[in-house]
C-alpha cells in the first residue's frame, strides 16, 4: 500500500492515463484486501475477551459461537483468495466459447455455456463485454469472445477451460433422438500494455471484413470489424464490436496478446508437469465435464 501510495504521489503520475489506472486499481485491490485482514485481526482478538465473559455467562456463550462462525467465514473466504497466487489470476479475463462437433445442436449448446457463463458473472458482480460473436445458422452460436472483469476473474474462469460436453434428446431432430454435442470454452488473461509479450508485425495477417450484428450505422456498410492470424502459433483473434476499424484492431491485439500469454502459461505448466513425471493433460481436447440430461440428469 505504501508503496502504491508513493507512486500515485511522484510528479507526472496521473499524465500517463493508462499506468495511472493500473495503479489505481492495484491500489484498491490492495486496500480492499488489507481492510478485510485487519478486520479478522480485530474480530479475533475481540473472541478472546469474548470467551472469558462465556466461561461464566450461558447467554454470552451462545454469542460466542456465533461470532467464531462469523471468523471462521471471514478466514475461508481469506483462504479461497489466498489459492489465486498465479501471475494473472487476479486480473481479469477473456472467454470464448467455440461450438464443437455436433452440428446445429453444438451451436445451441454453445449458446447455453456462454449465458451460463454471463449468468454466473452477473452474480458474482463482474461486468462482462462481448467482444465478438457469430451466429449460428440456424440456432445458437458458432463463436462468442467475452470480456470478464472482477476480482480473480482469471483465476476463477480458468477452472472452465476444457470440452464441455451435452447428451440430450435434440429438439432439432424430427425424430427427437439423442444427441451429443461438444462446446470448447477458452479463457486467457487479459494482458495490460505491451508487457513481456512482444509481437512481430510480420507475423500477423491482418484480415477486414463487414460486422454483423443488430443495428448501429457502421454495421453491414464498412469493413469495420478486424479479424488477425498470428501465424507462428496459429490463434486467430477477432472483434467487430468497435465503430471504427482502428479501435477493432487495437482489442484485436489486445486479445492476441492476452491468448499468447496463456499459452505461454499453459507451456510453462506441461513444463513443471513432465519435471514432476505427472501425466496431466492441459490440452482443449480434454473433456472437463458432462452435462447429461437423458437418459438420466446429472452434470
Amino acid at each position: 500500500m505504501a508503496a502504491l501510495e508513493a507512486e500515485m504521489g511522484e510528479p507526472g503520475f496521473w499524465d500517463d492515463q493508462e499506468r495511472a489506472a493500473r495503479t489505481n486499481t492495484e491500489h484498491s485491490r490492495a486496500s480492499r484486501r488489507l481492510e478485510t485482514y485487519r478486520k479478522l485481526e480485530g474480530d479475533v482478538d475481540d473472541l478472546e475477551a469474548l470467551a472469558e465473559m462465556a466461561a461464566e455467562d450461558d447467554e454470552m456463550a451462545a454469542e460466542l459461537d456465533g461470532q467464531i462462525g462469523a471468523v471462521e467465514d471471514q478466514l475461508a473466504e481469506l483462504e479461497e483468495a489466498r489459492l489465486f497466487s498465479g501471475r494473472y489470476d487476479q486480473g481479469d479475463a477473456l472467454v470464448t466459447v467455440n461450438a464443437g462437433a455436433g452440428g446445429t445442436d453444438a451451436q445451441d449448446w454453445a449458446e447455453m455455456v456462454l449465458r451460463m457463463i454471463e449468468r454466473w458473472a452477473e452474480k458474482r458482480g463482474f461486468q462482462i463485454e462481448v467482444l465478438e460473436a457469430s451466429a449460428g445458422e440456424e440456432a445458437g452460436i458458432k463463436s462468442a469472445t467475452l470480456r470478464v472483469g472482477g476480482e480473480n476473474a482469471y483465476g476463477l474462469l480458468s477452472a472452465e477451460k476444457g470440452v464441455h460436453r451435452l447428451v440430450r434428446l435434440s429438439p432439432f431432430d424430427a425424430a427427437h433422438r439423442r444427441q451429443t454435442s461438444f462446446a470448447g470454452v477458452e479463457v486467457a488473461p487479459v494482458i495490460e500494455g505491451t508487457g513481456d509479450i512482444e509481437i512481430d508485425d510480420d507475423d500477423l495477417q491482418v484480415d477486414t471484413y463487414r460486422a454483423s450484428g443488430a443495428g448501429g450505422q457502421h454495421v453491414n456498410k464498412t469493413d469495420s470489424a478486424v479479424r488477425i492470424t498470428h501465424r507462428p502459433s496459429g490463434i486467430v483473434v477477432q472483434c467487430q464490436n468497435e465503430r471504427s476499424q482502428s479501435q477493432n484492431r487495437a482489442v484485436a491485439m489486445q486479445m492476441l496478446r492476452s491468448r499468447l500469454a496463456e499459452l505461454e502459461e499453459r507451456k510453462r505448466q506441461e513444463e513443471i508437469a513432465r519435471e514432476r513425471g505427472e501425466a496431466q493433460d492441459v490440452n482443449f481436447g480434454s473433456q472437463i465435464r458432462s452435462y447429461v440430461l437423458h437418459p438420466y440428469s446429472m452434470v
